[in-house]
Protein backbone atom coordinates (compact mmCIF):
# COMPACT_ATOMS: atom_id res chain seq x y z
CA UNK A 1 0.00 0.00 0.00
CA UNK A 2 2.77 2.61 0.80
CA UNK A 3 4.89 1.57 -2.65
CA UNK A 4 4.38 5.20 -3.77
CA UNK A 5 5.38 7.24 -0.36
CA UNK A 6 8.06 4.78 0.63
CA UNK A 7 9.57 5.64 -3.01
CA UNK A 8 9.34 9.29 -2.41
CA UNK A 9 10.96 8.98 1.13
CA UNK A 10 13.67 7.17 -0.45
CA UNK A 11 14.54 9.04 -3.14
CA UNK A 12 14.07 12.27 -0.68
CA UNK A 13 16.83 10.42 2.06
CA UNK A 14 19.27 9.81 -0.76
CA UNK A 15 19.41 13.24 -2.21
CA UNK A 16 20.60 13.89 1.36
CA UNK A 17 22.84 11.49 1.83
CA UNK A 18 25.01 12.93 -0.98
CA UNK A 19 25.38 16.21 0.35
CA UNK A 20 27.69 14.66 3.13
CA UNK A 21 26.96 17.96 6.00
CA UNK A 22 23.64 19.31 5.49
CA UNK A 23 22.89 22.99 5.83
CA UNK A 24 19.56 24.17 6.90
CA UNK A 25 18.52 25.18 3.84
CA UNK A 26 19.29 21.36 2.79
CA UNK A 27 16.64 20.39 5.54
CA UNK A 28 14.36 22.62 5.15
CA UNK A 29 14.31 21.56 1.29
CA UNK A 30 14.07 18.56 2.33
CA UNK A 31 11.44 18.46 4.88
CA UNK A 32 9.40 20.77 2.10
CA UNK A 33 9.36 17.43 -0.15
CA UNK A 34 8.49 15.37 2.54
CA UNK A 35 5.19 17.67 3.08
CA UNK A 36 4.49 16.98 -0.50
CA UNK A 37 4.76 13.57 -0.03
CA UNK A 38 2.99 12.71 3.08
CA UNK A 39 0.06 15.30 1.21
CA UNK A 40 0.07 13.38 -2.53
CA UNK A 41 -0.29 9.96 -0.25
CA UNK A 42 -3.47 11.61 1.28
CA UNK A 43 -2.39 11.99 4.72
CA UNK A 44 -4.79 14.37 6.60
CA UNK A 45 -3.26 18.10 6.58
CA UNK A 46 -3.33 18.39 10.45
CA UNK A 47 -1.36 14.97 10.44
CA UNK A 48 1.32 16.25 7.92
CA UNK A 49 1.52 19.65 9.89
CA UNK A 50 1.93 18.71 13.53
CA UNK A 51 4.39 15.61 11.98
CA UNK A 52 6.41 17.89 10.01
CA UNK A 53 6.72 20.31 12.80
CA UNK A 54 8.05 17.56 15.19
CA UNK A 55 10.41 16.52 13.21
CA UNK A 56 11.97 19.77 11.87
CA UNK A 57 12.05 20.42 15.26
CA UNK A 58 14.42 18.01 16.20
CA UNK A 59 16.17 17.84 12.97
CA UNK A 60 17.29 21.43 12.77
CA UNK A 61 19.28 21.10 15.86
CA UNK A 62 22.57 21.52 15.81
CA UNK A 63 23.44 18.03 17.08
CA UNK A 64 21.92 16.33 13.83
CA UNK A 65 22.96 19.49 11.48
CA UNK A 66 26.78 18.67 12.84
CA UNK A 67 26.40 14.81 13.02
CA UNK A 68 29.05 12.92 11.43
CA UNK A 69 26.13 11.04 9.77
CA UNK A 70 23.33 13.80 9.52
CA UNK A 71 21.21 11.93 7.13
CA UNK A 72 20.81 8.90 9.30
CA UNK A 73 19.80 10.64 12.55
CA UNK A 74 16.79 12.26 10.12
CA UNK A 75 15.99 8.91 9.39
CA UNK A 76 15.78 8.09 12.91
CA UNK A 77 13.66 11.15 13.76
CA UNK A 78 11.40 10.59 11.26
CA UNK A 79 10.93 6.50 11.86
CA UNK A 80 10.19 7.52 15.90
CA UNK A 81 7.50 10.44 14.15
CA UNK A 82 5.73 7.79 12.25
CA UNK A 83 5.50 5.50 15.33
CA UNK A 84 4.47 8.20 17.33
CA UNK A 85 1.42 9.29 14.47
CA UNK A 86 0.45 5.60 14.37
CA UNK A 87 0.19 5.16 18.43
CA UNK A 88 1.45 2.60 20.22
CA UNK A 89 -1.25 -0.50 20.09
CA UNK A 90 -3.28 -2.25 23.38
CA UNK A 91 -1.97 -5.86 21.39
CA UNK A 92 -4.21 -8.67 20.07
CA UNK A 93 -7.77 -9.81 21.95
CA UNK A 94 -5.69 -12.37 23.88
CA UNK A 95 -7.28 -13.04 26.75
CA UNK A 96 -10.88 -12.90 27.78
CA UNK A 97 -11.08 -10.49 30.80
CA UNK A 98 -15.12 -11.97 31.63
CA UNK A 99 -15.94 -15.01 29.78
CA UNK A 100 -17.32 -14.99 27.39
CA UNK A 101 -15.98 -11.80 26.38
CA UNK A 102 -18.11 -9.83 23.49
CA UNK A 103 -16.31 -7.89 20.51
CA UNK A 104 -18.67 -5.81 18.61
CA UNK A 105 -17.62 -5.29 14.90
CA UNK A 106 -19.06 -2.40 13.34
CA UNK A 107 -18.41 -0.65 10.12
CA UNK A 108 -19.95 0.54 6.70
CA UNK A 109 -21.00 -2.17 3.89
CA UNK A 110 -17.98 -3.03 1.27
CA UNK A 111 -15.63 -2.49 4.51
CA UNK A 112 -15.28 -6.12 4.76
CA UNK A 113 -16.85 -6.11 8.10
CA UNK A 114 -18.27 -9.60 7.49
CA UNK A 115 -14.99 -11.52 6.14
CA UNK A 116 -13.23 -9.49 9.25
CA UNK A 117 -15.51 -11.20 11.41
CA UNK A 118 -14.45 -14.73 10.25
CA UNK A 119 -10.54 -14.13 10.59
CA UNK A 120 -11.08 -12.84 14.06
CA UNK A 121 -12.54 -15.62 15.01
CA UNK A 122 -9.85 -17.93 13.67
CA UNK A 123 -7.50 -15.67 14.74
CA UNK A 124 -8.85 -16.07 18.40
CA UNK A 125 -9.32 -19.66 17.57
CA UNK A 126 -6.01 -20.04 16.88
CA UNK A 127 -4.83 -18.90 20.22
CA UNK A 128 -7.27 -20.94 22.51
CA UNK A 129 -9.35 -18.44 22.98
CA UNK A 130 -12.81 -20.00 21.32
CA UNK A 131 -15.05 -17.59 19.90
CA UNK A 132 -18.91 -18.00 18.97
CA UNK A 133 -19.44 -15.94 15.75
CA UNK A 134 -22.87 -13.60 15.89
CA UNK A 135 -24.25 -13.05 12.50
CA UNK A 136 -26.55 -9.89 13.68
CA UNK A 137 -26.61 -8.11 10.04
CA UNK A 138 -29.82 -9.32 8.88
CA UNK A 139 -29.70 -5.81 6.41
CA UNK A 140 -27.30 -6.62 3.68
CA UNK A 141 -28.54 -9.77 1.29
CA UNK A 142 -26.87 -12.80 1.98
CA UNK A 143 -24.87 -11.28 5.13
CA UNK A 144 -26.30 -14.47 6.98
CA UNK A 145 -24.89 -17.23 4.68
CA UNK A 146 -21.50 -15.39 3.69
CA UNK A 147 -20.75 -15.67 7.50
CA UNK A 148 -21.59 -19.24 7.65
CA UNK A 149 -20.04 -19.92 4.51
CA UNK A 150 -16.48 -18.64 6.23
CA UNK A 151 -17.16 -20.03 9.25
CA UNK A 152 -17.83 -23.58 8.39
CA UNK A 153 -14.74 -24.31 7.07
CA UNK A 154 -12.90 -23.05 9.81
CA UNK A 155 -14.89 -25.26 12.30
CA UNK A 156 -15.91 -22.29 14.32
CA UNK A 157 -19.03 -22.21 15.85
CA UNK A 158 -21.68 -19.39 14.78
CA UNK A 159 -24.89 -18.56 16.26
CA UNK A 160 -27.87 -17.36 13.53
CA UNK A 161 -31.19 -16.59 13.04
CA UNK A 162 -33.48 -16.14 10.15
CA UNK A 163 -33.37 -12.09 8.18
CA UNK A 164 -36.17 -11.35 9.16
CA UNK A 165 -35.48 -11.34 13.09
CA UNK A 166 -34.36 -8.24 15.03
CA UNK A 167 -30.50 -7.71 15.76
CA UNK A 168 -31.55 -6.88 19.52
CA UNK A 169 -33.39 -10.20 19.71
CA UNK A 170 -30.54 -12.02 17.85
CA UNK A 171 -27.84 -10.55 20.15
CA UNK A 172 -29.96 -11.51 23.69
CA UNK A 173 -30.13 -14.95 22.51
CA UNK A 174 -26.09 -15.82 21.10
CA UNK A 175 -25.02 -14.56 24.65
CA UNK A 176 -27.66 -17.38 26.23
CA UNK A 177 -25.60 -19.42 23.77
CA UNK A 178 -21.76 -18.26 23.84
CA UNK A 179 -22.80 -19.38 28.07
CA UNK A 180 -23.73 -22.86 26.80
CA UNK A 181 -20.91 -23.36 24.62
CA UNK A 182 -18.25 -21.63 27.28
CA UNK A 183 -17.17 -19.38 24.46
CA UNK A 184 -14.31 -17.24 25.64
CA UNK A 185 -15.24 -14.60 23.02
CA UNK A 186 -18.51 -13.66 21.20
CA UNK A 187 -17.59 -12.07 17.60
CA UNK A 188 -20.86 -10.34 16.75
CA UNK A 189 -21.50 -8.79 12.77
CA UNK A 190 -23.11 -6.27 12.87
CA UNK A 191 -25.23 -4.57 10.49
CA UNK A 192 -23.88 -1.72 8.57
CA UNK A 193 -25.59 0.79 5.89
CA UNK A 194 -23.72 2.34 2.87
CA UNK A 195 -23.11 5.34 4.54
CA UNK A 196 -23.63 6.63 8.57
CA UNK A 197 -27.52 7.55 9.39
CA UNK A 198 -29.64 7.84 12.27
CA UNK A 199 -31.24 4.78 11.86
CA UNK A 200 -28.29 2.83 11.65
CA UNK A 201 -26.95 4.52 14.92
CA UNK A 202 -29.95 4.20 16.85
CA UNK A 203 -29.61 0.59 16.22
CA UNK A 204 -26.04 -0.04 16.78
CA UNK A 205 -26.38 1.96 20.38
CA UNK A 206 -29.86 -0.46 21.44
CA UNK A 207 -27.34 -3.07 20.67
CA UNK A 208 -24.40 -1.97 22.54
CA UNK A 209 -26.93 -1.58 25.78
CA UNK A 210 -27.90 -5.61 25.35
CA UNK A 211 -24.25 -6.36 24.68
CA UNK A 212 -22.36 -4.30 26.85
CA UNK A 213 -19.43 -5.36 24.81
CA UNK A 214 -16.05 -5.17 26.25
CA UNK A 215 -14.19 -4.23 22.39
CA UNK A 216 -16.50 -2.18 19.94
CA UNK A 217 -13.79 -2.00 16.66
CA UNK A 218 -14.81 -0.14 13.63
CA UNK A 219 -13.72 -1.87 10.43
CA UNK A 220 -12.76 0.41 8.18
CA UNK A 221 -11.79 -0.15 4.35
CA UNK A 222 -7.97 1.75 4.27
CA UNK A 223 -8.41 2.10 0.30
CA UNK A 224 -11.28 4.79 1.27
CA UNK A 225 -8.25 7.53 2.61
CA UNK A 226 -9.43 10.83 3.91
CA UNK A 227 -13.37 9.22 4.02
CA UNK A 228 -12.09 6.30 6.25
CA UNK A 229 -11.01 9.19 9.04
CA UNK A 230 -14.27 11.21 9.15
CA UNK A 231 -16.33 7.64 9.13
CA UNK A 232 -14.14 6.47 12.35
CA UNK A 233 -14.50 10.09 14.08
CA UNK A 234 -18.51 9.63 13.14
CA UNK A 235 -18.78 6.17 14.94
CA UNK A 236 -16.33 7.09 17.36
CA UNK A 237 -18.39 9.78 18.54
CA UNK A 238 -21.48 7.59 18.92
CA UNK A 239 -20.30 4.32 19.94
CA UNK A 240 -16.84 4.72 21.56
CA UNK A 241 -14.93 2.89 19.38
CA UNK A 242 -12.03 1.18 21.52
CA UNK A 243 -10.24 0.31 18.58
CA UNK A 244 -9.96 0.31 14.45
CA UNK A 245 -9.62 -2.75 12.08
CA UNK A 246 -7.92 -1.38 9.05
CA UNK A 247 -8.73 -4.17 5.63
CA UNK A 248 -7.50 -3.98 2.00
CA UNK A 249 -4.07 -2.52 3.77
CA UNK A 250 -2.57 -4.91 0.68
CA UNK A 251 -4.34 -2.75 -2.10
CA UNK A 252 -2.36 -0.20 -4.25
CA UNK A 253 -4.15 3.04 -2.35
CA UNK A 254 -1.90 5.62 -1.12
CA UNK A 255 -2.07 4.79 1.84
CA UNK A 256 -3.17 8.20 4.23
CA UNK A 257 -5.86 6.22 6.59
CA UNK A 258 -3.24 4.25 7.76
CA UNK A 259 -1.57 7.69 9.05
CA UNK A 260 -4.43 9.59 9.68
CA UNK A 261 -7.20 7.53 11.59
CA UNK A 262 -5.04 6.92 14.73
CA UNK A 263 -4.22 10.37 15.26
CA UNK A 264 -7.36 12.48 14.49
CA UNK A 265 -9.57 9.85 16.23
CA UNK A 266 -7.05 8.91 19.15
CA UNK A 267 -8.41 5.29 18.86
CA UNK A 268 -5.63 2.37 18.34
CA UNK A 269 -5.27 0.69 15.60
CA UNK A 270 -5.47 -3.13 16.65
CA UNK A 271 -5.78 -5.30 14.00
CA UNK A 272 -4.80 -4.72 9.79
CA UNK A 273 -6.11 -6.80 6.83
CA UNK A 274 -3.63 -8.05 4.43
CA UNK A 275 -5.38 -10.48 1.72
CA UNK A 276 -7.94 -12.18 1.11
CA UNK A 277 -7.53 -15.62 2.57
CA UNK A 278 -8.83 -16.27 6.20
CA UNK A 279 -5.78 -16.00 8.06
CA UNK A 280 -4.59 -12.46 6.39
CA UNK A 281 -5.58 -10.51 9.62
CA UNK A 282 -2.08 -9.48 11.52
CA UNK A 283 -2.10 -7.93 14.98
CA UNK A 284 -0.54 -4.33 13.95
CA UNK A 285 2.45 -3.23 15.06
CA UNK A 286 3.28 0.52 14.45
CA UNK A 287 6.84 0.29 14.68
CA UNK A 288 7.21 -2.17 11.83
CA UNK A 289 4.66 -0.49 9.49
CA UNK A 290 6.92 2.54 9.97
CA UNK A 291 9.84 0.49 9.10
CA UNK A 292 8.00 -0.64 6.04
CA UNK A 293 7.01 2.89 4.86
CA UNK A 294 11.06 4.00 5.08
CA UNK A 295 11.90 1.46 2.69
CA UNK A 296 13.94 -0.27 6.11
CA UNK A 297 11.76 -3.93 5.45
CA UNK A 298 10.07 -5.94 8.18
CA UNK A 299 12.18 -8.73 9.11
CA UNK A 300 10.70 -10.00 12.38
CA UNK A 301 6.40 -10.23 10.41
CA UNK A 302 8.63 -12.04 7.88
CA UNK A 303 10.39 -14.60 9.91
CA UNK A 304 7.12 -15.25 12.16
CA UNK A 305 5.06 -15.75 9.19
CA UNK A 306 7.55 -18.34 8.16
CA UNK A 307 7.23 -19.86 11.51
CA UNK A 308 3.69 -20.62 10.93
CA UNK A 309 3.94 -21.32 6.98
CA UNK A 310 6.60 -23.58 7.34
CA UNK A 311 6.37 -27.02 8.53
CA UNK A 312 9.14 -28.04 11.12
CA UNK A 313 9.54 -31.90 10.00
CA UNK A 314 9.43 -31.21 6.59
CA UNK A 315 12.34 -28.38 7.03
CA UNK A 316 14.43 -30.68 8.94
CA UNK A 317 13.74 -33.55 6.29
CA UNK A 318 14.46 -30.69 3.61
CA UNK A 319 18.35 -29.86 4.91
CA UNK A 320 19.21 -33.70 5.23
CA UNK A 321 18.11 -34.02 1.60
CA UNK A 322 20.60 -30.53 0.86
CA UNK A 323 23.37 -31.81 2.57
CA UNK A 324 23.52 -35.60 0.88
CA UNK A 325 22.54 -33.63 -2.50
CA UNK A 326 19.39 -35.48 -2.85
CA UNK A 327 17.21 -32.23 -3.22
CA UNK A 328 14.21 -33.13 -6.12
CA UNK A 329 11.83 -31.19 -7.99
CA UNK A 330 9.17 -32.85 -5.39
CA UNK A 331 11.08 -31.23 -2.36
CA UNK A 332 11.19 -27.78 -4.47
CA UNK A 333 7.09 -28.33 -5.25
CA UNK A 334 6.73 -28.29 -1.02
CA UNK A 335 8.54 -25.10 -0.67
CA UNK A 336 7.10 -23.59 -3.45
CA UNK A 337 3.57 -24.77 -1.49
CA UNK A 338 4.68 -23.76 1.78
CA UNK A 339 6.03 -19.84 0.88
CA UNK A 340 2.29 -19.43 -0.94
CA UNK A 341 1.24 -19.94 2.87
CA UNK A 342 3.21 -16.50 3.96
CA UNK A 343 0.70 -14.63 1.41
CA UNK A 344 2.00 -12.78 -1.92
CA UNK A 345 5.25 -13.21 -3.05
CA UNK A 346 5.56 -9.20 -3.40
CA UNK A 347 4.32 -8.93 0.04
CA UNK A 348 7.37 -10.82 1.24
CA UNK A 349 9.86 -8.97 -0.70
CA UNK A 350 8.65 -5.81 1.15
CA UNK A 351 9.60 -6.87 4.12
CA UNK A 352 13.20 -7.52 3.36
CA UNK A 353 15.30 -4.52 3.90
CA UNK A 354 15.83 -2.75 1.02
CA UNK A 355 13.95 -4.85 -1.40
CA UNK A 356 10.29 -2.25 -1.26
CA UNK A 357 11.44 -0.07 -4.44
CA UNK A 358 12.33 -3.36 -6.35
CA UNK A 359 9.26 -5.10 -6.02
CA UNK A 360 7.08 -3.33 -9.13
CA UNK A 361 10.05 -4.12 -11.28
CA UNK A 362 9.34 -7.54 -10.87
CA UNK A 363 7.59 -9.75 -12.90
CA UNK A 364 4.31 -11.37 -11.77
CA UNK A 365 5.76 -13.77 -9.29
CA UNK A 366 2.09 -15.62 -7.99
CA UNK A 367 1.80 -15.94 -12.02
CA UNK A 368 5.40 -17.43 -12.06
CA UNK A 369 5.07 -19.33 -8.97
CA UNK A 370 1.14 -21.47 -10.12
CA UNK A 371 3.27 -21.63 -14.11
CA UNK A 372 6.79 -23.03 -12.08
CA UNK A 373 3.99 -25.54 -10.26
CA UNK A 374 1.84 -26.89 -12.96
CA UNK A 375 5.07 -27.43 -14.55
CA UNK A 376 6.13 -29.71 -12.22
CA UNK A 377 3.07 -31.77 -11.33
CA UNK A 378 2.84 -32.23 -15.15
CA UNK A 379 5.56 -34.91 -14.91
CA UNK A 380 5.96 -38.58 -13.41
CA UNK A 381 7.50 -39.20 -10.60
CA UNK A 382 10.77 -39.99 -11.93
CA UNK A 383 11.03 -37.04 -13.94
CA UNK A 384 10.51 -35.44 -10.55
CA UNK A 385 13.20 -37.44 -8.81
CA UNK A 386 15.78 -37.34 -11.94
CA UNK A 387 15.40 -34.66 -13.49
CA UNK A 388 18.21 -35.64 -16.37
CA UNK A 389 16.26 -38.11 -17.88
CA UNK A 390 13.46 -35.30 -19.76
CA UNK A 391 14.73 -35.27 -23.42
CA UNK A 392 12.94 -33.27 -26.50
CA UNK A 393 9.67 -35.76 -26.38
CA UNK A 394 9.09 -35.74 -22.35
CA UNK A 395 9.86 -31.71 -22.96
CA UNK A 396 7.01 -31.48 -25.63
CA UNK A 397 4.49 -33.78 -23.49
CA UNK A 398 5.01 -31.90 -19.96
CA UNK A 399 4.67 -28.37 -21.84
CA UNK A 400 0.70 -29.91 -23.30
CA UNK A 401 0.07 -31.32 -19.78
CA UNK A 402 0.78 -27.74 -18.30
CA UNK A 403 -0.10 -25.50 -20.46
CA UNK A 404 3.78 -24.24 -21.44
CA UNK A 405 6.54 -23.74 -23.90
CA UNK A 406 8.98 -26.23 -24.22
CA UNK A 407 11.01 -23.31 -23.59
CA UNK A 408 9.63 -22.83 -20.22
CA UNK A 409 10.06 -26.29 -19.17
CA UNK A 410 13.87 -25.35 -20.35
CA UNK A 411 14.39 -22.32 -18.07
CA UNK A 412 13.04 -24.27 -14.88
CA UNK A 413 15.44 -27.10 -15.18
CA UNK A 414 18.15 -24.98 -16.00
CA UNK A 415 17.15 -22.45 -12.87
CA UNK A 416 16.57 -25.58 -11.04
CA UNK A 417 19.93 -27.34 -12.10
CA UNK A 418 21.70 -24.07 -10.97
CA UNK A 419 19.91 -24.39 -7.32
CA UNK A 420 21.15 -27.84 -7.11
CA UNK A 421 24.69 -26.43 -7.16
CA UNK A 422 24.15 -23.30 -5.12
CA UNK A 423 22.55 -26.08 -2.36
CA UNK A 424 25.24 -28.68 -2.45
CA UNK A 425 28.09 -25.28 -2.39
CA UNK A 426 26.54 -24.16 0.34
CA UNK A 427 26.14 -27.37 2.25
CA UNK A 428 29.84 -27.56 1.81
CA UNK A 429 30.56 -24.65 3.17
CA UNK A 430 31.48 -22.48 0.04
CA UNK A 431 29.44 -19.73 -1.05
CA UNK A 432 29.52 -18.86 -5.13
CA UNK A 433 30.68 -15.73 -6.29
CA UNK A 434 27.71 -15.20 -8.96
CA UNK A 435 25.25 -15.58 -5.88
CA UNK A 436 23.61 -12.44 -6.97
CA UNK A 437 23.21 -13.16 -10.81
CA UNK A 438 21.76 -16.34 -9.94
CA UNK A 439 18.65 -14.03 -7.85
CA UNK A 440 18.63 -11.78 -10.92
CA UNK A 441 17.83 -13.89 -13.81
Amino acid sequence: MFEQLSERLGQIFSRLGRHGKLSTNDLEEALREVRIALLEADVNFKVVKDFTARVSEQALGTEVLESLTPTQQIIKIVNKELVAILGSTPGPLANAPHPPAVVMLVGLQGSGKTTTAAKLALNLNKNGQKPLLVAADNRRPAAIEQLITLATPLSIPIYSETPTSRPQDICVHALVQAKKEEAKWVVVDTAGRMQVDEILMAELEEVKKILKPDEILLVADAMTGQEAVRIASEFHKRLGLTGLILTKMDGDARGGAALSIRWVTGVPIRYIGTGEKQDALEVFQPERLASRILGMGDMLTLIEKAEEAFDREQTKEFEKKVKNARFGLDDFLIQIRQMKKMGPLNQLLEMIPGMSGTVKKLPDSEKELKKIEAIILSMTPQERQSPNIIDGSRRRRIARGSGTTPQDINQLLNRFKQMQKLLKMTAGGKMPSNLGQFYSR
